[in-house]
């Protein structure tokens, strides 16, 4: 069962307080991220400066403050073949000092020993530099290493190491001997560096510009280091909008649409940075309707994050999260019964097969997912099954594992979990009852929108309003040309009114703001 390439196309809706990200393929949700454009949030990648609280020789680990309520954790194998020159340049450098001198010339060796005792290296008190790798999740906080790396689009910057290696799917032994011999070149001393797939092919140009802003980003951090030795955030990943593209920019990549100048300009940077030949599938979007509307992303998310979700021909998915596992119940649901039992089973089975795979990844599920398919008798049909997952999970960018059915139909799948699952509640408390069941009759909306227009204009002092509404709200204000509420309130109170229509309002919902779209209230 071949599964053809699709084309990818990456939305971008920047709001006040935060950046929503989704991924389509053909169209469809496949990806939903959103990023606080607000304070900080412990995110995968994130360089600190961190203090040991306390050292656990039973678990071989620490805990490590990094200024969230929770406290980190490190073990001993984390902390990486070179930790004492990272130390080192902790300890060293200070105001007098030109750290990038000190950098290049501390001793990367001798290794620290596999069988070591974390306590033999760390103490109380210590301040160590740290990266995190999974993100807090529940009651538990960040996962760290102190093996710092910098992730590019076609190289991995290693601080205080000394190998340069090649992505073993990069197979030609030229190519490889042509980029490991190009990257040493370039690198300077105390550097390694891991070559990326995405590297096969490109000139010298992109790798050197890539390798500098990586070197450039890290020794960025020796002043704040030097200045002050307390727990801080030295540096973070990229945003989400530029990590998606780090790792999933490719030749299918078709557009990215943003609707915020500021950020179009920082994504088309990045890209003319990491894939020159690409830059021009960045486009500002412009329309008048939301970003996520024009798209039919909010329509997607409200259909996708529920309990149940709905698939084709009737079948349907329910999705339980717990605290130990996830777990999938396949239902065919009224799906019309047109071919013998069996075969129909199976047909559902891969058409949940299809949407569990795309759940996994919308949702970021990770830990272990038990999925129980309808029951089939054939062991061939088992067999395809599993393949078929396997094929699907296989453009999952998480590492996975995918077991075969057991003989109760049940599916095991265990998935990287390094942040928490996304969870959207589908089930809104209606603003306008507030839970109640009771609203104010439909008939006075309009004066009740023309009254709160009213003080907006006399007590606030606005003329110029966006006006945004549900789509079943605004064709009732918007309709007949010359007699509409929109235009009788235009004409009257002599303003400016834009109608916007989003449909994650409900029926009655509206909300009036100025011309830049900030609230009123």
């Amino acid at each position: 069962m071949e599964i053809e390439k699709q084309e990818k196309d990456l939305v971008v809706s920047v709001g006040r307080t935060e950046v929503m990200l989704a991924l389509m393929e053909n169209h469809k949700l496949i990806e939903y991220n959103k990023e606080s454009s607000q304070g900080h949030s412990y995110s995968v990648g994130d360089v600190f400066l961190g203090k040991v609280k306390k050292i656990m020789p039973a678990l071989n680990a620490a805990f490590v403050d990094i200024g969230d309520s929770k406290e980190a954790f490190i073990h001993y194998l984390d902390l990486g073949l070179y930790f004492k020159a990272f130390d080192t340049f902790v300890k060293k450098t200070n105001t007098n000092t030109d750290a990038k001198d000190l950098y290049s010339n501390i001793q990367i060796g001798p290794a620290l020993e596999k069988e070591g005792k974390i306590e033999n290296v760390l103490q109380q008190g210590q301040m160590i530099m740290c990266q995190i790798v999974k993100e807090p999740i529940s009651t538990k906080g960040s996962r760290l290493t102190a093996e710092i790396s910098l992730a590019g689009r076609n190289i991995v910057l290693l601080p205080f190491a000394q190998k340069v290696s090649v992505s073993q799917k990069i197979s030609s032994k030229e190519e490889r001997k042509r980029l490991e011999t190009l990257v040493r070149s370039i690198l300077p001393r105390n550097y390694g560096a891991i070559i990326r797939t995405a590297s096969e092919g490109k000139n010298a140009a992109v790798l050197v510009a890539e390798a500098k802003s990586l070197i450039q980003k890290w020794e960025d951090s020796f002043p704040v280091v030097s200045k002050n030795k307390s727990v801080q955030l030295l540096f973070t990943e990229y945003s989400k909008t530029t990590t998606i593209l780090r790792d999933l920019l490719n030749d299918s990549f078709s557009n990215v649409y943003v609707d915020n100048e500021k950020i179009f300009k920082e994504i088309r940077d990045y890209i003319s940075l990491i894939s020159p030949e690409q830059e021009k599938i960045v486009k500002l979007y412009e329309g008048k309707e939301p970003i996520f509307d024009h798209f039919e992303v909010t329509r997607q998310i409200k259909s996708s994050f529920g309990k149940v979700v709905p698939m084709r021909q009737g079948a349907y998915l329910v999705i339980e999260t717990t605290e130990a596992l996830n777990v999938i119940d396949v239902n065919s649901g009224t799906r019309a019964k047109t071919t013998d039992h069996e075969e129909n089973t199976f047909e559902v089975n891969k058409i949940a097969a299809e949407e569990i795979a795309r759940q996994l990844r919308l949702r970021d599920m990770g830990g272990i997912i038990i999925v129980d398919f309808i029951d089939m008798d054939s062991q061939e049909h088992r067999n395809e099954l599993h393949k078929y997952m396997m094929e699907l999970m296989s453009q999952d960018r998480a590492k996975h594992n995918v077991l075969p059915l057991t003989k109760f139909g049940l599916m095991q799948i265990t998935r990287q979990r390094i942040r928490p699952v996304t969870e959207i509640n589908t089930q809104e408390q209606c603003p306008l009852c507030h839970g109640t069941g009771k609203i104010a009759s439909t008939v006075v909306i309009d004066e009740q929108m023309e009254r709160q227009l009213s003080y907006y204009i006399s007590e606030k002092g606005c003329r110029d309003f966006v006006l945004r509404t549900s789509p079943i709200l605004g064709a009732y204000l918007s309709r007949g040309m010359w007699n509409s509420y929109l235009s009788k309130w235009k004409k009257k109170y002599k303003c400016k009114i834009r109608l916007v229509e989003s449909t994650d309002y409900s029926v009655l919902q509206y909300e009036f703001l100025d011309s830049s779209e900030e609230s009123l209230s």
